[in-house]
């Protein structure tokens, strides 16, 4: 793999060290200001609403400029965002710093998948986007439990200042590793915005918030269901953080290669392997052997759809691919607001801390049902979901 997707990761683990580092800090951050676990989960669903917004604005934005130019320009926001979180002095300005942080984080990923992909050939497209992706599962694996325990033990702003360190290592990262793309070709916003008139887009965008409305409406308050119900020490979670990102790392590259051989007959069986995952671990949370267990396949099947929907929304639009995958990066984070939403709208009529796996899976069943309806469409318009390199434009309406 070109070293330039090295240079990718590295901004990915920043951003992910961003979005899910605060899951780990919740109770914390929540005691801090003096507000409601429900309401200290707007610091995930807001910061998840913002990125779903920067992934379509600035995405639209930004199409025709110099693509290495913007990842640097994206990563100064970033950078900017997490140095207001961490001397914000009331939870307002929190939630401010995040916004500021997230805009930058669905304009990354879409720029960033699509140069990782004209890196490499089109058997190793997916492999390429999940290495990008991988930025993101190491940051679960090492960054967010090492950052639990570092606020745990110096206090949440602390994670923050280290974030902010990190983004000025990764800003340095991109300038030097990352080679400048090929010149984007002029297009009209007309042209960038008619990808939207592609039923298939819609489909896939639609899979990706459900996939990732039912893994996250878990996850969100998971440092909750780890505490309360299965009964461990909230000195654990760290810990046990670093277990469910050990299986979101193995899960993404692992996805990344499936869906190389079989695009979305590997995302059926990936959405129905956590559907099962999520209600097995909602049935056995109170066994902290079998909650160790689940939290490891929940992470590994959690993340291994993140390529394979990557390059499905990109397949029908390959005339304007990054427009495509903001959209797609959009509608991670619409998923992730939505599942924490609903896991708070469970929380909030005391349905316990076990409620938001149940709501996980619930959502994850009209996804696979989604997904399931998607790929018979695509099967009987053939033609039109045909390697894109032969397609043309018109070919892939869907």
């Amino acid at each position: 793999m070109p070293i330039g997707l090295l240079a990718l990761a590295l901004g990915g683990f920043g951003i992910g060290l961003t979005e899910f580092g605060i899951v780990g800090l919740l109770p914390e951050v929540a005691a801090d200001f003096g507000v409601t676990e429900p309401v200290a989960g707007y610091l995930v669903s807001g910061y998840a609403l913002s990125v779903a917004f920067g992934a379509i604005a600035l995405t639209l934005a930004i199409t025709r400029f110099d693509r290495k130019k913007v990842l640097l320009g994206l990563m100064v926001l970033f950078i900017a965002g997490n140095l207001i979180s961490a001397v914000a002095p009331v939870y307002s300005v929190m939630l401010l710093g995040r916004i500021v942080a997230a805009l930058c984080h669905g304009a990354f990923f879409s720029v960033g998948a699509v140069v990782a992909a004209e890196m490499v050939p089109e058997n190793r497209k997916a492999s390429a986007i999940a290495l990008m992706f991988g930025g993101l599962t190491v940051a679960n694996v090492l960054g967010v439990p090492l950052g639990t325990l570092l606020g745990q033990q110096l206090g949440w702003r602390s994670t923050f200042w280290a974030i902010t360190a990190i983004g000025v290592v990764t800003l340095a990262g991109i300038g030097v590793l990352v080679p400048r793309p090929e010149p984007v070709g002029r297009t009209s916003l007309r042209g960038e915005l008619g990808v939207f008139r592609r039923p298939q887009v819609w489909i896939s965008a639609a899979i990706t918030v459900l996939s990732y409305g039912g893994m996250f409406g878990a996850f969100t308050y998971i440092a909750y269901t780890l505490t309360e119900v299965s009964g461990f020490a909230a000195t654990t979670v760290p810990w046990l953080l670093v277990l469910f990102g050990v299986g979101m790392f193995a899960g993404n590259f692992l996805g990344g290669k499936a869906a190389d051989r079989a695009l979305d007959k590997s995302l059926l069986v990936i959405f129905a392997l956590l559907t099962a995952v999520l209600a097995v671990f909602a049935l056995t949370a109170h066994s902290q052997v079998l909650t160790i267990i689940s939290l490891f396949l929940m992470g590994t099947v959690g993340l291994a759809a993140a390529p394979g929907l990557q390059l499905r929304i990109m397949r029908y639009a390959d005339d304007a691919p990054t427009m495509a995958s903001g959209a797609n990066i959009a509608a991670f984070n619409i998923g992730n607001a939505l599942g924490a939403w609903l896991g708070g709208l469970a929380l909030a009529a005391g349905l316990g801390f076990v409620s938001p796996l149940w709501v996980g899976a619930a959502v994850n069943v009209v996804g696979l049902a989604v997904l399931a309806a998607g790929s018979a469409a695509a099967r009987r318009r053939r033609p039109e979901v045909a390697g894109t390199s032969q397609k043309t434009p018109q070919a892939a309406i869907g």
